[in-house]
């Protein structure tokens, strides 16, 4: 399973990642506004996330980090 961490501080809820997700497991919050004024992105199913770091890789402010599990043998 992987870890996906968004900075929501840093976060300025631009949606390329919403756009970008394959499975379709990205919002921008409806509920949550950071200190900057923008609704950041949320997870919606970590479980269901397939660690492919589209999201990462489309984010211009570099606030999303996808971490995999190492597979042990």
């Amino acid at each position: 399973m992987a870890k996906l961490t968004i900075n929501t501080d840093r976060c300025k809820g631009c949606g390329l990642c919403v756009a970008v997700c394959p499975k379709k497991l990205l919002r921008l919050s409806g509920t949550v506004m950071n200190a900057r004024g923008f609704r950041p992105a949320e997870l919606t199913d970590e479980a269901a996330c397939i660690s492919c770091a589209f999201c990462a890789q489309m984010c211009p402010d570099v606030v999303i980090k996808v971490e995999k599990e190492d597979k042990k043998a």
